[in-house]
């Protein structure tokens, strides 16, 4: 889903603004064409207007936009980030909002114009499918939103928009979107020439920009970044920030070659290793930011997809107990380790210390915490890894009983390359449609 919004002041408005502020002598310059508006080099600014100031509520097309309406879909993405949001940043995330719920009503007003229609009935389920994410029954999510200061409304008004777009787009958009099969078949191809490369998870948000706000886009994508490093979810940044249509499924953009991506991004993604967010990165039309959340090799046999047979053994500590006290039970449980033969006497062992044992046979290895890792890529049946923990959960340590090696790769399917091309370009359509709607609206500020 795209993301911006502008405004648009009444010829009443730029009135007063003359008739109250004084008028200053300027001086003229030489004509500049900045993006073809040929804007003098030497301005003044009559009045005072902080464009950093906007109103809580706003009339788009006729349609309101209430102070209600903002305040509780920026509860939605607070508590999308476990309410870890600073002041500062609340509120600029509520202008954000407001900009965010501009484009949704402009989304709607536009499906209702060509006659897209989103059921009460296909709502209700997405809003069930996402209660059932959360491990809640509809009536406990509602029960949930409104204790965070939202409403199932706000939450069913943001499904309906973004269904209401997707169809538009089905039928505006993606009809004129062609993809030939000697494009599919060149890139397949080029997939099976880099057997063996890496090809990478990646998450993006975009932020559009001209060449004069690019500062004002970079210092945007900088906060963002500052604010998921100290633990704000990227998706849910992305789903409010992110002006691409990926917005809607949290920035995802799937698994992706390097040479797939925009030569700025390509040469970014091959630096950064799992869960680690990049700097911005100028792009033609703006700044994006990528989450890089996994790595694998094209067309081969990635070893962290390997199916392990584990056993668990942990100890745990009372509450209260110093580091002191842990200390003894740690070397103790270390040294237990040291004695264990495989997993046939784990149990033995593991009865000696005061230790539980659990079994698990559906871990991959790239399920387990990055630390642990490369510590099981080097394991042999039959041995540990270090013990690991806190006081709090206790220490443990895993056993590799056994381990299943994957299949190699096959790679993507004709269908899902040329899925994925398509995407790409209806992406780029959806924005200048977006920017469309945005620039044909009457927009009135309260």
């Amino acid at each position: 889903m795209l993301r911006r919004g502008g405004f648009w002041m009444t010829a009443a408005a730029v009135g007063a603004i003359a008739l109250a502020t004084p008028i200053i002598a300027q001086t003229m310059m030489d004509d500049e064409d900045v993006g073809g508006l040929n804007i003098p080099k030497d301005i003044t600014v009559f009045g005072n207007r902080d464009p950093n100031i906007r109103t809580a509520t706003a009339i788009v097309n006729g349609t309101i936009i209430t102070q209600t309406d903002v305040e509780q879909r920026l509860a939605l993405v607070i508590a999308a980030n476990g309410g870890n949001i600073p002041d500062e940043e609340r509120e600029r995330l509520r202008l954000q909002v407001l900009r965010n719920l501009i484009d949704e009503t402009l989304q709607i007003q536009e499906a209702t114009a060509q006659k897209v229609e989103v059921s009460r009935e296909e709502v209700q389920q997405t809003y069930d499918r996402v209660a059932a994410n959360f491990r809640k029954s509809p009536k406990e999510f509602a029960e949930f939103l409104h204790e965070k200061g939202s409403s199932q409304a706000s939450i069913k008004r943001q499904i309906e928009g973004e269904a209401a777009w997707r169809r538009v787009l089905s039928r505006k958009v993606e009809p004129f979107v062609a993809v030939s099969d000697e494009e599919v078949n060149a890139i397949i191809a080029r997939l099976k020439a880099s057997k063996g490369a890496n090809e990478y998870h990646v998450g993006e948000i975009f932020l559009s920009a001209t060449p004069e706000t690019m500062n004002e886009a970079n210092a945007n994508a900088e906060r963002i970044i500052d604010q998921v490093r100290r633990g704000a979810s990227f998706a849910a940044y992305a789903r409010q920030f992110s002006e691409a249509s990926t917005a809607a499924v949290g920035g995802d953009l799937g698994w992706v070659r390097a040479e797939q991506l925009p030569d700025q991004l390509s040469a970014v993604v091959n630096q950064l290793q799992p869960g680690q967010i990049s700097q911005p990165i100028a792009i033609p039309g703006g700044y994006s930011i990528l989450l890089l959340s996994d790595k694998r090799q094209v067309l081969g046999a990635d070893p962290r997809d390997a199916q392990l047979l584990l056993k668990q053994l942990t100890v745990n500590f009372p509450p209260g107990i110093t580091q002191a006290q842990a200390t003894p039970k740690v070397e103790a449980f270390a040294k237990a380790l040291e004695q264990i033969k495989g997993c046939g006497n784990a149990n033995e062992v593991a009865a000696n210390i005061g230790a539980e044992v659990v079994n698990n046979d559906q871990m991959k290895i790239r399920d387990l915490p990055p630390q642990l890792q490369e510590v099981m890529l080097n394991l042999q049946i039959g041995q540990s890894t270090p013990p690991f923990g806190s006081m709090r959960d206790g220490i443990r340590a895993l056993i590799l009983c056994g381990r299943d090696d994957p299949a190699p790769s096959s790679g993507p399917s004709f269908e899902q390359i040329q899925s994925q091309i398509e995407q790409e370009r209806v992406n780029r359509r959806a924005q200048r449609y977006l920017r469309d709607l945005r620039r044909d609206a009457v927009i009135e500020y309260r």
